[in-house]
């Protein structure tokens, strides 16, 4: 994507020292930008970068380094990443955009030996990320609540220019921005919850102007299938629960349009809102109909998967290898579903599923040699499961880097069958269940 040739990373010192903090090249003027946002609901007047900092563009992407020290907006913390948030945001970042889900990219982890104090003592990181822009919603909240319309305006105005210039000869320029964004966000959180991706903490200085996947902390793919999973440890109240980061995304969505009260008149901001839910239904619904494998929209679609949902719930299955089984299924009754059916307890219910799911098929004509690499393409066998991560953090901490690279490589190629990596689909071992993840992480 940059133009750098991938061998060379490790061999040339000055990318090494680049990707570290250590050298700024000729003529960047590194920045650490400002925000605010409203965090477990409650807004926080100001926040930023506190150890994030822009080197500057390349090839169209912001180039940033995370964990590189402190900048103007480190409050009391010290700008320092640790090993494992670094390798935990590098993997998922990449698996994600292999999903086809909207994210940030990461190049490159340079790791050290200096001891960094979280819940105990860790050691550094630098991770350099990528994406066209990262500001955020809370970019516009700091400027609305300072009462600085004008930096609003100007930011908006930017981020028109720079990122929507299709927007630039509308009649209301702000309104369209608004309305954009609120599409792009429903569609990301329906890519989430179609894969059982749990962010972990949706506050609005964590969503993406952009649509993007933003800030990998806490995160989490669901293993057995539970509709109100918490992957964050600090999250009590469980504000920003897997079924519940639609409703959060519509909620950040109405934040963001009151830090642009200035700019876009009341009612057709709240119409722009308006669209968010049946836009989010719609994709939620292709998406689940992809996964399937039907190619066409009947009215009682969605009383089929949500009892497939209760069903997953109800049996704790897992969701992964489920929706992977399930293209396995023949439109002839017999063997042909037992890897799918196998996943359940109550096998008296699923059968029963299983005939609605086969007279929907007979339908509109599916045919099973045509349906099962389709869905193949869209039913991921391998995902980037917190014990996964674990597995090669703790690698990692011994200065193992093989596991990194294994898994990565299999998580590029997340729908492809791999014979030698068939342990990277099974669900979690019975250790990984005292894996806890928090803000820290």
């Amino acid at each position: 994507m940059l133009g750098i040739e991938p061998a060379s990373i490790r061999s040339d010192p000055e990318f090494v020292a680049l990707g570290a903090g250590n050298l700024l090249p000729e003529g960047t003027e590194p920045l650490a930008a400002i925000y605010a946002g409203h965090q477990f609901g409650s807004y926080v007047p100001q926040l930023g970068d506190g150890r994030a900092i822009t080197l500057g563009e390349v090839e169209g992407f912001e180039w940033q380094l995370k964990g590189s020290g402190l900048t103007a907006f480190s409050r009391f913390a010290d700008g320092r990443a640790v090993l494992r948030s670094t390798i935990r945001e590098f993997l998922c970042s990449e698996a994600l955009d292999a999903l086809a889900i909207p994210t940030t990219r990461a190049l490159s982890v340079v790791g050290s030996d200096e001891p960094v104090f979280r819940e105990h003592r860790e050691t550094a990181a630098v991770l350099t990320r990528l994406a066209p822009s990262h500001v955020r919603f809370g970019s516009f909240e700091v400027f609305h609540y300072r009462r600085w319309p004008e930096l609003v305006r100007a930011l908006a105005d930017y981020v028109i220019e720079n990122f929507y210039p299709e927007l630039r000869d509308s009649p209301a320029p702000y309104l369209a921005l608004l309305r954009e964004v609120v599409a792009r966000t429903a569609r990301l959180v329906a890519r989430w919850q179609a894969v059982g991706f749990a962010h972990g903490v949706m506050n609005t200085d964590n969503m993406s102007i952009l649509g993007l996947t933003l800030d990998y902390g806490p995160y989490g793919f669901i293993d057995a299938y539970d509709p109100g999973f918490v992957c964050n440890h600090s999250d009590e109240t469980g504000r920003y629960a897997f079924d519940r980061q639609p409703t959060i995304a519509l909620w950040n969505c109405y934040a963001l349009a009151e830090a642009l009260g200035e700019l876009v008149e009341l009612e057709p901001a709240r119409e722009a809102l308006g669209t968010f839910e049946p836009l989010f239904r719609q994709a939620f619904l292709e998406e689940l109909r992809a996964k399937l494998g039907l190619e066409t929209a009947q009215d009682d679609d969605a009383i089929l998967l949500g009892d497939l949902l209760q069903a997953m719930e109800l049996d704790r299955a897992d969701y992964t290898n489920t929706w992977r089984a399930l293209a396995t299924v023949t439109l002839e009754p017999g063997e042909s579903a037992e890897a799918f059916a196998s996943n359940f307890t109550d096998r008296e219910r699923i059968d029963a599923w299983l005939g609605r799911y086969r007279a929907r098929l007979v339908r509109e004509g599916s045919v099973d040699a045509a349906r099962r690499p389709r869905m193949d393409r869209v039913n991921p066998k391998y995902v980037l499961r917190n014990y996964l991560a674990q597995t090669a953090i703790e690698a990692a901490q011994r200065k193992d880097f093989g596991e990194i690279a294994r898994l990565l490589h299999v998580l590029r190629n997340p729908y492809d069958e791999w014979p030698q990596y068939a342990a990277y689909s099974q669900p979690p071992p019975e250790w990984a269940r005292h894996i806890s993840v928090s803000c820290s992480s």
